[in-house]
């Protein structure tokens, strides 16, 4: 274990045998063109997608393609329940693919809102002065962490130690925070003026053990609410 990881990093974020550790994070959240939707009407959680006037104007990941909104519908699914999933299918929903899709659609004006993606690219893009704001539900957020560790048989185990030394330094760590906007859970790391730190967000965790168990059942029941 990288000696920054055992000093700096909360024990939920390190696997309980100590072979891994989140290296960078970012969370599944609304967003809305500000463009074409104001401030003060935009959602402020997942039960504001389901007011009629958002109905066609929504855009959304799928579970099949991307493992961020997997984890995304898993932790819904368990939080809210499929009722809420079910109500949110009659929305008339752009169906996309991966989680990065949401804030391009969003972004290019061919949806005012998205029901999932990631915050990243919309942060990048606003830090860019683009049309587009972050909506940390009120609900909470789902996590989407990357863990890191080294094959038990990897061929060259002392350069991977190096690296992940480097990976989960204070330096390497910020500078993913601050050129990617991804979250980082090393204490030394601060977001960049503007983001949203961490410890102001309400975060969703889920176990991937449970994720993968679940996986099939909740790609087959969101094809069949969705039509996709």
């Amino acid at each position: 274990m990288p000696e920054d990881v055992a000093r700096h990093f909360p024990a939920d974020q390190i696997d309980p045998d100590g072979t891994s550790a989140t290296s960078c994070a970012w969370f599944e959240v609304i967003g809305y063109n500000t463009e074409q939707v104001k401030r003060e009407e935009a959602p402020k959680g997942y039960a504001d997608l389901l007011d009629p006037k958002w109905r066609g104007k929504i855009v959304k990941g799928h579970p099949s393609y991307s493992g961020a909104i997997m984890t995304a519908t898993f932790v819904l699914a368990r939080d809210l329940g499929w009722p809420y999933l079910e109500k949110l299918s009659q929305q008339r929903v752009m169906q996309v693919q991966s989680a990065a899709d949401p804030p391009k659609k969003i972004l290019l004006g061919e949806r005012a809102v998205m029901a999932d993606g990631n915050d990243y690219n919309l942060v990048l893009a606003k830090d860019q002065g683009k049309p587009v704001e972050v909506v940390y539900p009120a609900e909470g957020a789902p996590l989407i962490i990357v863990p890191s560790g080294i094959f038990k048989n990897a061929p060259n185990p002392n350069p991977a130690r190096l690296f992940q030394s480097y990976f989960f330094s204070a330096e390497t760590q910020q500078m993913l925070a601050d050129e990617f906007a991804h979250r980082s859970f090393h204490a030394k790391v601060k977001e960049k003026a503007g983001h949203v730190p961490l410890d102001k967000l309400r975060m969703l965790k889920a176990d991937p053990a449970q994720v993968q168990v679940q996986s099939e059942e909740i790609k087959a029941r969101y094809a069949k609410l969705f039509r996709v």
